[in-house]
């Protein structure tokens, strides 16, 4: 069987053959299963965790324990997996990616391996793209796991810290991607280890895994807080943008979805802001204000990017057509959009903790996922995350007939030749599903079809909330579905009573998207299962992908050929396919490159969450505070030049000032104790360390223990989680500007990591210095808790925004709530413009400050 499914060069074959190998294994055990009685098959969960506490691995078990969820399957919902969901299930178990087409069951082929990894009790979370998904298969799927004895759970975005904990406490949880990665940054600010609501990362499975591990991975999740008034900005930056012309004052590059300024563009600008020079650095944020203006003018489409409901910008995902409630374009290009459509502008935010999707599904124990289109990706996800795609065959073989395109000269010709080819399938009964890359297009055809009396359902980013309803009709004979790409997901359409003598569903492509995996799962709604199907895609020149990527060469191969009437031309279809490929290659750059980045980012979180969590989880933390003093004693000594010998003449005071009123606030060290001690730089470092620690003792012992423990936690989390969020904020302004670099013949990327890297230094060399500052000077109250002390600086759960951010053109996901202020009890952080405690007479930010 698998020699017929496979090419003889197939990189997968070898691999599907060993896997074929033990599914022969769990397939021959179907009639074991089938005799044992229904209490004896449910015994078998409890023998598989006995026999792996005896020390047998999950391989050793894998054949008996796929074959009694098979049953299992069977015995509670009708269905048992066939002979190709096992091999998918194996694909998954191996930590790879199982592409199964449309329809051959991917939701029921998770539970094999889902059940087999949660036999370990670590805990497995099945990722869904939204959460009606999650809820649907949590709620199926869940049947067949508590028959079995196991436990299932829902994360869901609405739970609270307590629901939460249930849900990922139990051996299989249901989640989203989305909610996954916020609950990962929100634990990460939680001020009591009891309050974190994830376990360690075990092993996921992910359904639609090129949606989420692809074309999402340009979106960092971001929790943010504290606000900016910036409105204003943007309102002068668009009613300038709205007075410029096209080629005289601006240049739009179709290709690159670019736009800039041209020399008269600067000059009005420089006559408009009253400026001399647009490009002087001081007219930073106004040269970022109006760039986004122009984009969001002349490159950001309404009712194809993001659509205008009630007073709000939705945007609209370009993968799927669905809207995206809560998201938000990052870097003011949504603020600029709502500058632009006249609505009410948000206040922007600051970031305070940030993971890109690559990096945090990276952190599981074991990774796996599933989807119907995932080979054309392939090399990005064994290279990103050390997962192959393997090939599964179908269950019935694909008897779907996948014309070649249509192609027009022009858009209208386009349109009424698909209108006219529905209206001819519609009077014969085939039900039709047409696919659109846009809201617009959508409503366009809509009005075609209204022009022509066919009766149909528009399924778009705008009419998302019936999309089960519209969907569950789709392949009834006579109808007619317009259908952005959401229909491409998670949906399976069944054909209706005499459809299939009709042709099956006739899926027709408005046009060509830009990633040949939309166009893939548009054409797999049709033909499941072995049904009969058709699909054609319809493409003009005048569609973007060709003015972007091909219109002037297909044009001149066609020399103006091209009438009202359509082409079949497979030397302009693989043009097509070219140009969708040049796409594909430009969004792994941009994904590969944003990793790049992130990847610096991503060590420095690794090593600041793991001191958080020790701080959380450890009983005391002396041994850090005195890591800490060290130093900052050591710090000390290169501020004041405490370098090597020091000879008679070298001048104490400035450092026995800083020491008595900055960290001892008395009369603590002398001078003459100083001169004696510190004849170099070791010895000084060593003496200023041992006044630290002496001091220390002495506030140690007038103290309950508990107590003290309890304010040294305080103050480390407050430190920690103040200059972490400052320091990805720094992060990101270098970000923004890195690039400059490589005018200077700089690597970008190797500029950001060494630049990165000395600024992580600087805020560890911060965060001890502040760690001692508030350790010798603040005052311990009883009984202070660490949420008040902690308070606007640590975002709590619900208590700060979270959003998923995109780079600069894709959206980012918002989360509305306060994030709060409070005076306490606990010494509040110096103003970097208030005169240095040290007594210098200096700013704090020209002092002690100036190098935070």
């Amino acid at each position: 069987m698998i020699k017929k499914l496979t090419g003889l060069f197939d990189e997968g074959r070898s691999e599907l053959k060993k896997i074929d190998k033990i599914a022969k294994e769990v397939d021959a055990l179907d009639a074991k299963m089938q005799a044992l009685s229904d209490e004896e098959l449910k015994t078998k969960t409890e023998e598989f965790k006995g026999r792996l506490d005896a020390g047998e691995s999950l391989d050793d078990i894998l054949p008996e324990a796929f074959a009694t969820v098979r049953e299992a399957a069977f015995r509670v919902t009708g269905m048992k997996p066939f002979y190709v969901q096992i091999l998918g299930a194996l694909a998954l178990h191996r930590g790879d990616i199982a592409e199964m087409k449309t329809g051959e069951g991917k939701t029921l082929t998770s539970t094999m391996p889902a059940y087999l990894n949660a036999l370990s009790g670590k805990g497995v979370h099945i990722v869904t793209v939204n959460e009606y998904l999650a809820g649907r298969d949590a709620r199926e799927m869940g049947e067949i796991f508590g028959w079995l004895g196991l436990t299932v759970g829902l994360n869901l975005n609405e739970l609270n810290a307590e629901q939460k904990q249930a849900a990922y406490n139990c051996d299989i949880t249901y989640t989203t991607n989305n909610e996954l990665g916020f609950d990962y940054l929100r634990d990460n600010m939680v001020l009591y280890g009891k309050d974190k609501v994830q376990k360690p990362l075990n092993y996921a499975i992910i359904d639609e895994v090129d949606s989420i591990l692809v074309d999402e991975a340009r979106t960092p999740l971001i929790i943010s807080g504290g606000k900016k008034q910036t409105a204003p900005l943007y309102m002068s930056a668009d009613a300038f943008a709205k007075g410029l012309k096209e080629e005289q004052d601006y240049l739009v590059d179709i290709e690159s979805k670019t736009v800039q300024l041209t020399p008269e563009g600067v000059a009005k600008a420089e006559e408009v802001f009253k400026i001399d020079n647009l490009f002087d650095l001081a007219n930073t944020e106004l040269v970022h204000r109006i760039q986004q203006a122009l984009r969001a003018n002349y490159i950001m489409g309404r009712d194809i990017e993001y659509v205008v409901q009630k007073g709000e910008i939705l945007i609209v995902d370009q993968f799927t057509g669905r809207i995206m409630p809560g998201r938000a374009y990052s870097d003011g290009l949504h603020q600029a959009i709502e500058a632009k459509e006249s609505v009410e502008i948000r206040e922007e935010t600051v970031t305070l903790a940030t993971i890109t999707f690559q990096n945090f599904f990276r952190l599981y124990e074991k990774l796996s996922g599933m989807t119907g289109t995932a080979k054309t990706e392939e090399e990005e996800f064994l290279n990103t995350y050390n997962m192959r795609v393997i090939e599964i065959p179908t269950n019935k073989p694909v008897i779907r007939d996948d014309s070649v395109d249509y192609i027009y000269g022009t858009l209208d010709a386009k349109f009424n030749a698909l209108a006219d080819d529905v209206a001819q399938r519609h009077e014969a009964g085939q039900p039709v599903l047409i696919g659109t890359v846009a809201v617009e297009t959508s409503e366009h055809i809509s009005q075609l079809l209204k022009n022509r009396n066919i009766p149909h359902e528009i399924l778009n980013a705008k009419n998302h909330g019936r999309e089960a309803e519209i969907i569950a009709k789709a392949g009834e004979k006579g109808s007619v579905t317009l259908a952005t790409n959401m229909a491409g997901r998670g949906t399976d359409i069944k054909l209706g009573e005499g459809v299939a003598a009709l042709g099956g569903l006739a899926v027709l492509g408005s046009e060509r998207h830009e990633s040949r995996r939309i166009d893939n799962q548009l054409r797999g709604r049709s033909g499941r299962q072995g049904d009969p199907g058709y699909s054609r895609f319809y493409i003009s020149l005048e569609d973007e992908l060709m003015r972007r990527f091909g219109g002037d060469r297909v044009q001149r191969l066609l020399n103006g050929a091209l009438g009202d009437e359509a082409l079949e031309s497979k030397t302009i279809s693989k043009q097509v396919e070219s140009s969708q490929k040049r796409v594909e290659g430009v969004n792994y750059d941009i994904r590969k490159q944003l990793m790049d980045y992130d990847d610096v980012l991503r060590r420095q979180r690794e090593i600041m969450y793991a001191q958080r969590d020790m701080i959380l989880y450890a009983e005391e933390i002396n041994e850090l505070i005195h890591k800490m003093i060290t130093a900052t004693a050591k710090n000390l000594c290169l501020k004041y030049d405490l370098i090597g010998k020091v000879d008679d003449k070298f001048d104490f005071e400035p450092l026995v000032t800083d020491l008595n009123k900055t960290f001892f606030g008395r009369e603590y060290v002398t001078i003459e104790a100083a001169k004696e001690n510190c004849t170099d730089g070791e010895k000084a470092a060593a003496w200023i360390e041992e006044q630290f620690n002496k001091f220390y003792v002495e506030k140690q012992e007038q103290t309950d223990t508990v107590a003290f423990n309890e304010f040294q936690k305080v103050i480390a989390l407050r430190v920690i989680d103040e200059y972490w969020m400052a320091h990805i904020d720094a992060m990101s302004h270098l970000r923004d500007g890195i690039h400059l670099r490589s005018y200077a013949q700089q690597n970008p990327v190797h500029a950001y990591q060494e630049e990165g890297f000395r600024m992580f230094e600087q805020l560890n060399a911060n965060i001890a210095l502040q760690t001692t500052l508030y350790v010798m000077r603040a005052q311990i109250v009883d009984h202070l808790k660490r949420e008040e002390a902690v308070k606007g600086q640590s975002a709590q759960r619900g208590g700060a925004k979270s959003e998923l951010r995109a780079e600069k053109d894709a959206p980012s996901v918002t989360e509305e709530s306060m994030v709060e202020t409070d005076e306490t009890n606990f010494e509040k952080p110096i103003s970097r413009n208030q005169p240095c405690p040290c007594g210098s007479g200096k700013k704090y930010k020209h002092c002690h400050g100036k190098n935070e």
